[in-house]
């Protein structure tokens, strides 16, 4: 039995994150502020014996004796990251530093989750890990990709300064239950309005290209990184499936079979218009590959939204 931190387990990743943990016969300790992550995602871990919920701010130290460390807090979507911006990128970069201090202290291996959006608006596709990034550094996306791009240079500074053992993921688009029906990601604003009969809304003309991994993949592919040796990364986590933001609208539609229409709205400042991992290294490292069709885990998604939401 290993003692594994979950910073963010109440998340959307976190929750899930935490249950394949508790399966596998670790003790988990979930660390959240509830910003973004809820109550309701980690309940039924709660009667679980090996099962310890710390709520905390990653921002101040935080210091247990571990072994692992999964670092995902940090708000993903655009209007929760955006609402403090400040609050973001320090929850990036004092956070990760935190972190880093507990895992120097207790020996243990940190797995930072990084993100796609560390190569902004790409010129180069796919995306390989080698690529360095386009990304506007006083956008108003920045705290977030800026935030994340600071978090891989301290990991990599502390390993190579201290010795730590570390391990970064570079995570793509990722969807599935316990997303929050109001976090602003594409998925889960498509399926709430479809549900609802709402228009569904489309910013630009959806002709920008978006990768979706199921999230069961996701965490797959983060254990396995986890528990690899003598692999630090960065590795992309995604599903190369590639397709454009209109037809995965169009798919959600004839999945509920709603009457939703769709209505375009101008694109947002800094949005990328494509994204696709190359997940070579992925599959030679760790011998992953994601295996949920996009149909089969919208399908799985859909339901969960069905139960949560009011129509």
């Amino acid at each position: 039995m290993k003692r594994i931190l979950v910073t963010g387990g109440a998340g959307f990743i976190g929750s899930h994150l935490c249950k394949r943990l508790l399966d596998e016969g670790n003790y988990v300790i979930c660390l959240d502020n509830f910003f973004t992550g809820s109550i309701e995602n980690i309940e039924k871990l709660q009667k679980h014996p090996h099962f310890e919920l710390v709520e905390h701010d990653i921002t101040e130290e935080y210091f247990t004796v571990i072994d692992q460390i999964y670092n995902l807090a940090c708000p993903a979507s655009p209007p929760h990251y955006q609402y403090n911006p400040v609050k973001t990128i320090r929850t990036s970069v004092m956070g990760i530093i935190n972190m880093l201090e507990l895992a120097n202290k207790y020996g243990a291996t940190l797995l930072q989750a990084s993100t796609s959006e560390i190569y902004g608006d790409p010129l180069v596709h796919p995306q390989t890990e080698s690529y360095w990034g386009n990304v506007n550094p006083i956008g108003v996306r920045s705290c977030y990709d800026e935030g994340k791009r600071c978090a891989e240079t301290l990991m990599m500074d502390y390993r190579r300064q201290f010795g730590t053992d570390v391990k970064i993921v570079r995570i793509f688009n990722t969807y599935g239950p316990n997303m929050h029906p109001n976090d602003g990601r594409v998925v889960s604003n498509f399926i709430v309005q479809a549900l609802r009969g709402d228009d569904i809304t489309i910013y630009g003309n959806g002709n920008q290209t978006r990768s979706f991994c199921y999230i069961s993949d996701l965490v797959e592919g983060l254990v396995r990184m986890m528990n690899t040796p003598n692999f630090t990364g960065p590795v992309n986590l995604g599903n190369p499936e590639e397709r454009t933001i209109k037809d995965l609208a169009s798919l959600i539609i004839e999945l509920i079979h709603s009457k939703s229409k769709l209505v375009f709205k101008p694109l947002p400042s800094d949005d990328p218009v494509k994204r696709k991992p190359d997940i070579t290294l992925a599959g030679d490292k760790l011998k992953w590959n994601p295996a949920i069709d996009i149909q089969d885990g919208l399908k799985e998604t859909i339901e969960y939204f069905k139960n949560k939401i009011t129509v």
